[in-house]
C-alpha cells in the first residue's frame, strides 16, 4: 500500500481509469452519453434507397477518425422514412464494432446530420457532461483498448454497443475538457493542411512526371535549337507508335537503359553489407529501412545490388502496388535483398534517376501486369518484359538527368513535408498522453453560459 502510495503524485487518485486528478471524475460512457444505431437499406432497392440520395449514410470505410463530412454513399429521403433510419445530430462521435481488427474502434466525428449502417454505433455526449471533441480525442488515444476487448471475448474480432457503453472515461469539467478539445483540434487543424498540402504536391508532381517523362513538356535549355539555321527556334514533335514525341528523342526499349546483367564484386566474409526485405520499401516507391549485416551471414540466392541501382518488386502484388526504391542512399556501396526483386544498373548513358522514375509511374504498373506470368498468387512480371518496354527517351543523358533533377527536387519537397507530418503527429500523440490523463493541465476559463457538448 506504501509503495501504491508513492506511486500516485500528490494532487492525484486512482481510479477505473487510472491516474487521473483529484478533481477529475470517471464515469462509463452510459452516464454521460446516449446512443444510436443504425442499418443497411436493401440492396435490392438501390434505385429507390440510393439513387439520387443526398443524405450521409455512414460505414465503417468511412471513419477517418476526425472531422466526418461526407460519406461514400448517400441515400434518399425515401430509405429514411421506409427503413426507420434516424439522422444522428452533429457532434455525435461514431465508433466502428466490427469489421477487422484494422476498423474496430476506429472513429469520426460528424459535421452535419448523417445515418449510419449496422456496423457503427453512434455516441452523443450529454450536455455539460461531456464535449464531443474531448470524447473523440479519448477515444483515438486509446484504440487498442477495443482490440483487447475484441480478441479476448469473442470467436469473431468485434465489440458490441454494450462495451462501447461501459468504457470508461476520465472527465474533467466541462470547461476544461474545452480547452484539451480546442488544442487538440487545433493540431488537428495543422495535420489536415499538411496532409492537404502533400495530396497537392503529389498531384503536381504526378502531372509533371507526364509532361516531362513523355516529353510532352521540354525545359527551356532543351526546347530549342542551339545551333545552325534553326538556331533559337523551338524544336518540333514527330509522330510515332507512343503518339507526338519530340524530333529528337526516340521511342526505345526500356532494357537500353540499362544493364542485362548485374556483375557482383568480391566480397570478404567480414564486411558489412546492407538488407533489404520487401518490407523495407514502400508501395511509393522509397527505401524506408536498411540492415545492416555481416556478409557471413547473407545467405546464397539472395539479390545483390549496389548504391545507385533501382530496384523494382516482380511479384504480384507488390509491383501492381508500386514496391520498388533507388538505392542512391544505400549505407553501404553493396546491398542484398528479397529474391522478389529486379535489379536495374543504368548504363553509362543513361541516368540512374530517369530510370526509377519511369519505374514508378503508375501506367507503368498497369500495362506491365499483363506481362506477368505464374499461377495465382505467384505471378511475376518477367525480367525481359521489363527490357521490351517501350518508352520515349531523350537522345542525350544531359536532358535524362535535367528531368529527373526537376522531379528529384519536387520528391524531396513531399518527403520533407511527410517528415514535418510524422513529427507533428509524434507531438499530438505526446499531447494527448499529457492532456488527456491530467499530467499537463491547461488554463480555462469557468462559463457562465450554457456550454453545448457537441460543439
Amino acid at each position: 500500500m506504501s509503495a501504491l502510495m508513492q506511486a500516485i503524485p500528490e494532487g492525484f487518485k486512482q481510479t477505473e481509469v487510472g491516474i487521473i486528478p483529484e478533481d477529475w471524475n470517471a464515469a462509463p460512457l452510459h452516464e454521460v452519453c446516449s446512443f444510436g444505431g443504425g442499418t443497411t437499406p436493401p440492396r435490392s432497392q438501390h434505385d429507390r434507397y440510393f439513387v439520387g440520395g443526398n443524405n450521409n449514410w455512414i460505414k465503417t470505410t468511412d471513419l477517418n477518425n476526425s472531422l466526418l463530412e461526407i460519406s461514400e454513399e448517400q441515400i434518399t429521403d425515401l430509405a429514411i422514412a421506409e427503413t426507420g433510419l434516424k439522422k444522428h445530430p452533429v457532434g455525435s462521435v461514431l465508433v466502428a464494432m466490427y469489421g477487422g481488427f484494422n476498423q474496430i474502434g476506429r472513429t469520426g466525428y460528424i459535421t452535419q446530420p448523417s445515418s449510419i449502417n449496422q456496423a457503427l454505433v453512434a455516441v452523443k455526449p450529454k450536455p455539460k457532461k461531456l464535449h464531443s471533441y474531448y470524447l473523440l480525442s479519448e477515444l483515438n488515444y486509446n484504440v487498442d483498448y477495443w482490440k483487447g476487448v475484441a480478441s479476448s471475448s469473442r470467436k469473431d474480432p468485434n465489440i458490441t454497443s454494450n462495451d462501447v457503453k461501459n468504457y470508461k472515461i476520465a472527465l474533467p469539467s466541462v470547461e476544461e475538457q474545452t480547452a484539451i478539445a480546442n488544442a487538440l483540434s487545433d493540431v488537428d487543424a495543422l495535420l489536415t493542411e499538411l496532409e492537404k498540402l502533400i495530396a497537392k504536391k503529389q498531384a503536381i508532381k504526378t502531372a509533371t512526371m507526364q509532361q516531362l517523362l513523355t516529353g510532352k513538356t521540354r525545359l527551356p535549355q532543351f526546347a530549342t535549337y542551339t545551333e545552325g539555321e534553326k538556331q533559337g527556334q523551338p524544336k518540333d514533335t514527330k509522330p510515332c507508335e507512343l503518339g507526338e514525341i519530340p524530333e529528337d528523342w526516340d521511342v526505345v526499349s526500356f532494357g537500353e537503359l540499362f544493364e542485362q546483367s548485374i556483375s557482383r564484386k568480391s566480397l570478404k566474409a567480414d564486411m558489412t553489407t546492407t538488407f533489404i526485405s520487401m518490407q523495407d520499401v514502400s508501395e511509393s516507391a522509397r527505401l524506408i529501412k536498411q540492415t545492416p549485416v555481416k556478409i557471413s551471414k547473407v545467405k546464397s540466392g539472395f539479390t545483390y545490388f549496389e548504391r545507385d541501382d533501382v530496384l523494382v518488386a516482380k511479384i504480384t502484388p507488390c509491383f501492381e502496388n508500386g514496391k520498388g526504391c533507388h538505392t542512391k542512399q544505400l549505407d553501404t556501396e553493396h546491398g542484398f535483398g528479397s529474391t522478389e526483386f529486379h535489379v536495374l544498373r543504368a548504363k553509362l548513358n543513361a541516368d540512374s534517376d530517369f530510370i526509377y522514375f519511369w519505374t514508378t509511374r503508375e501506367i507503368f504498373r498497369q500495362e506491365l501486369e499483363s506481362e506477368m506470368v505464374g499461377s495465382a498468387g505467384h505471378r511475376r512480371v518477367p525480367f525481359s518484359a521489363l527490357q521490351n518496354y517501350k518508352i520515349p527517351c531523350p537522345d542525350s543523358k544531359e536532358e535524362q538527368t535535367a528531368i529527373a533533377t526537376i522531379l528529384s527536387d519536387m520528391d524531396n519537397e513531399i518527403q520533407t513535408l511527410e517528415q514535418r507530418l510524422t513529427k507533428t503527429r509524434q507531438i499530438k500523440q505526446g499531447m494527448m498522453q499529457q492532456l488527456l490523463t491530467g499530467r499537463t493541465r491547461l488554463p480555462f476559463k469557468k462559463l457562465e453560459t450554457k456550454q453545448d457538448g457537441g460543439s
